[in-house]
């Protein structure tokens, strides 16, 4: 499992391996340093090749002391290194005094303040302000000199965070919105969320994961990172004498005129793997449906009580509503949908959601643990709007609110899985269990932002509920390989795209 940690799980484990004797946290400061001068030649490897300038922005604490050791590093290969220092070198933690004592054998310490903008460029500018630990926004202090010294530098570099950001929300501290933007962020150990959450990506630049000597059991309260379709492994290898091995889906769809987003929903399930999926379709929609589809099959369902008949059918074993439904019609046939009881897996999206914006709990007070919610932010506003509140206001402290924390808590309070969508999607369920998948970096995929995508991800969350995985496992499998068939298919993707892309994404698995 690919670990994201908050800054007081860090922080932990780094006590910890120091109380039993491991390490001292100078070992650690050390291996910080040259791990983020590994991952900055690996990263650009035309710096190692010859010597160049930098600028070392060191802060009051620890994450200044590993500044300390890259500069006493980088002049050792023979750079031109000017360091300056934010408050009184006398007041730093021990560790790090101790690396500005060694700094001072071969270099200056300037105040930072005395960063100029009019300098000459310089190759790289380091930052290492502030580390995972940051509670308060920079103010003019620190900001002004640190967009001085970015204006001079060809390349930024992160030490652990790049300063300003939230490391535990991604979300960058103070109404000023200042935060420096690195193009390459060095991670110590594991990555954080802030990494991949938020605002996180586009300050961070990228991330390079440096191992400074650290080892930890597993703890069910961290949050994994979705590297991969895991529940595919096991669907690849199963065996069905019939398609009904392989689950019946039915997709719900709105009226005439609105069919087109639940036929995306259907594909989807089709294509990843649903021996059969059908569209349940009012009567005035029938003759629009049937002309637009072959595999998929058509059942006319115009209410609640012809929901429910067709749901006496126990190898329908899973559903999907919302995608094009209308609110009306998703307001009678969502009850029936769970009234059906826990043993089919059942995929609330779009319209199924809103249409109990004004009385959430009404919803909740049906759903069972088979259950996947899909929202993106405005329905995720809609259902739960304290959670939703304060994400979108700006953080004045931190730890910030994380969209992690928010989607916990609303996994705890529908009790069933959350899948709260965006690139830095977050999936939960009520057990605290929680996954975030990651659309930014190498896996970024812009071109997913396209009208039906969100639709196309809820059928295959069906389908692979019909096929036999939880909820859990279904919504992380789903995420990953939606955005594998986008990053497949590549830019001018429309969302009829994805479910064709998706057989070649899945010959590579096997």
């Amino acid at each position: 499992m690919t670990e994201l940690l908050t800054a007081g799980q860090m922080r932990e484990i780094e006590q910890a391996a120091m109380a039993r004797g491991a390490v001292s946290g100078l070992t650690l400061m050390e291996r910080a340093g040259h791990g983020a001068v590994e991952a900055m030649f690996r990263a650009w490897p035309d710096l190692a090749q010859s010597r160049h300038s930098a600028l070392v922005l060191c802060g009051p604490g620890n994450n200044g002391g590993d500044g300390f050791v890259i500069a006493r590093l980088l002049r050792q290969r023979g750079w031109s290194v000017t360091l300056y220092l934010f408050g009184d070198a006398t007041r730093l933690p021990p560790d790090a005094q101790t690396n500005c004592d060694r700094w001072r054998e071969i270099g200056a310490v300037q105040p930072l303040d005395a960063v100029a903008s009019d300098g000459p460029p310089v190759t790289l500018l380091v930052d290492a302000l502030f580390g995972t630990g940051l509670t308060r926004p920079l103010g003019p202090d620190l900001a002004a000199p640190l967009q001085r010294g970015m204006t001079r530098a060809d390349r930024v570099l992160a030490v652990d965070a790049p300063s300003g950001l939230c490391m535990d929300s991604g979300r960058v501290l103070g109404t000023d919105g200042i935060a420096c933007r690195a193009d390459l962020t060095v991670s110590f150990h594991a990555e954080k969320l802030g990494h991949r959450l938020a605002d996180g990506p586009a300050h961070c630049g990228s991330v390079a994961v440096q191992d400074i000597g650290l080892a930890h059991a597993p703890d069910p309260a961290q949050v994994s990172l979705v590297t991969g379709a895991q529940g595919w492994a096991g669907l690849s290898k199963q065996g069905a004498a019939h398609k009904y091995g392989h689950g019946h889906a039915l997709i719900l769809t709105g009226g005439a005129g609105r069919t087109g987003a639940a036929r995306l929903a259907a594909r989807g399930a089709l294509r990843i793997g649903a021996g059969l999926v059908t569209l349940g379709v009012p009567g005035a929609a029938q003759m629009e449906v049937a002309a637009q589809i072959t595999a998929l099959m058509l059942s006319r369902i115009d209410d609640a009580p012809a929901l429910s008949a067709a749901l006496e059918d126990d190898r329908l074993n899973a559903l999907c509503l919302g995608p094009g439904l209308g609110l009306e019609r998703a307001q009678a046939l969502v009850p029936a949908a769970l009234a059906a009881g826990p043993g089919r897996g059942v995929v609330l999206d779009a319209d199924a959601l809103t249409a109990f914006a004004e009385d959430p709990a009404a919803l909740f007070g049906q759903l069972h643990p088979r259950c996947v919610l899909t929202p993106h932010a405005g329905e995720f506003a809609r259902l739960f709007p304290d959670l939703a509140a304060p994400l979108k206001e700006t953080p004045d402290e931190g730890p910030a609110l994380s969209k992690v924390a928010a989607t916990r808590a609303a996994a705890r309070r529908a009790g069933c899985v959350v899948l709260f969508k965006g690139a830095d999607t977050v999936i939960a369920d009520p057990s605290g269990a929680c996954a975030v998948h990651s659309a930014t970096y190498d896996r970024a995929a812009p071109w997913l932002a396209t009208a039906g995508a969100g639709d196309v991800l809820a059928g295959f969350i069906a389908g692979l509920l019909a096929r036999g995985l939880a909820p859990m496992q279904a919504a992380r499998t789903a995420s990953w390989l939606h955005v594998e068939a986008a990053r497949s298919f590549g830019p001018g993707l429309i969302a009829e795209d994805l479910p064709e892309a998706l057989p070649r994404v899945l010959r590579g698995l096997r």
